[in-house]
């Protein structure tokens, strides 16, 4: 006769019992809290930055496109009347033919500035690369000199620079022996105003590509350069199989952002010619401020700026589906 020997469980111990698939899993104590997943946290920790985003944009957002669709001019502000009109503004704007020509000139310019940006910012990172230490902080404590100076300060100074009488321009071209733009006037033509406008937010905006870029080479590894090197490539085969694969993605960033900001450029256009002359440098951000602020029109107003806005939409989507497409081609 085999005698059983009975275990003693200290109190509050698991029982061995209760390990086994089968058991029964303890009681959660009341009042206890629910642990956050993973996968939660991120969403919670965004949601304070969802709540402000929409508390900020898209209240007053709702409120342009209300306006859009009302005629909203002085009278009405004053008199506090509402007056829908449908979508007799936005007729109104994409029949105008200076609305087109302003459209077109902004997407231009905005196209001619982003990519003359680009360039100037990989070729100034390239070449912060290839320097030695104390040339390439010289360098970058110009660009950041460059990038501090306020947007008021840069445009007096390149007004003073391209001026027809007193600016240096004219004079330093003058004494290298161009005698024919003595007097010769830089803002004279909307071409003329619009690429002393360009130049003037190019050299702004280099600052931030070049740094971004040349903070994409340096993850690079050294090695991939020395690799190319010992293969026979030239610098440009080294450039395209090594450097454009890391800054790719950098650049693709940049532009997007180099749209959305230069799309929208007004203080540099305002304070240079007032979109003059004759209208001839107006781009959109100026001709929605003439038509609101100036011309008392809001409800046009904000149809033109709702048409700006599904553009800049269409530009986000695009990039969104790039993002997209880049990281589906990393998980393949």
């Amino acid at each position: 006769m085999t005698a059983t020997e009975e275990a003693t469980v200290p109190v509050g111990a698991i029982s061995p019992a209760s390990a086994r698939p089968g058991a029964a899993r303890p009681v959660r104590p009341a009042g206890r809290r629910v642990p956050i997943g993973p996968r939660t946290l991120p969403y919670l920790l965004f949601l304070p930055a969802l709540v402000a985003i929409l508390g900020l944009l898209g209240w007053p957002i709702v409120q342009m496109i209300g306006i859009s669709f009302r005629r909203l001019d002085l009278r009405e502000l004053v008199t506090g009347k509402l007056v829908w009109v449908g979508f007799d503004n936005y007729t109104s704007a994409l029949g105008d033919p200076e609305f087109w020509t302003i459209t077109v000139r902004t997407v231009v310019f905005t196209a001619v500035v982003v990519g003359a940006t680009l360039l100037s910012g990989v070729l100034v990172a390239l070449l912060m690369r290839h320097l030695g230490s104390v040339v390439r902080m010289i360098v970058q404590v110009t660009l950041v000199l460059a990038w501090a100076v306020p947007i008021v300060a840069a445009t007096t100074v390149f007004q003073w620079m391209f001026d027809q009488q007193y600016g240096i321009l004219n004079k330093t071209l003058d004494r290298l022996g161009f005698h024919g733009f003595i007097g010769y006037s830089w803002l004279s033509t909307g071409a003329s105003t619009l690429a002393v406008i360009g130049l003037l937010i190019v050299w702004q905006a280099v600052p931030f590509v070049a740094f971004t870029v040349y903070a994409g080479l340096l993850g690079v590894p050294r090695e991939h350069y020395e690799a190319a090197g010992m293969d026979g490539a030239s610098a440009w085969q080294t450039f395209w199989a090594v450097s454009w694969p890391a800054i790719r993605p950098i650049l693709t960033m940049t532009a997007f952002l180099s749209v959305l900001w230069d799309f929208n450029v007004f203080a540099q256009v305002w304070a240079i010619r007032q979109g003059g002359p004759d209208g001839g440098s107006t781009t959109l951000p100026v001709y929605l401020y003439l038509k609101g602020i100036a011309g008392s029109h809001f409800g046009a107003a904000s149809a033109v700026a709702m048409v700006m806005m599904l553009f800049l939409l269409v530009i986000t989507a695009r990039y969104v589906q790039l993002l997209v497409r880049s990281k589906e081609a990393e998980l393949s």
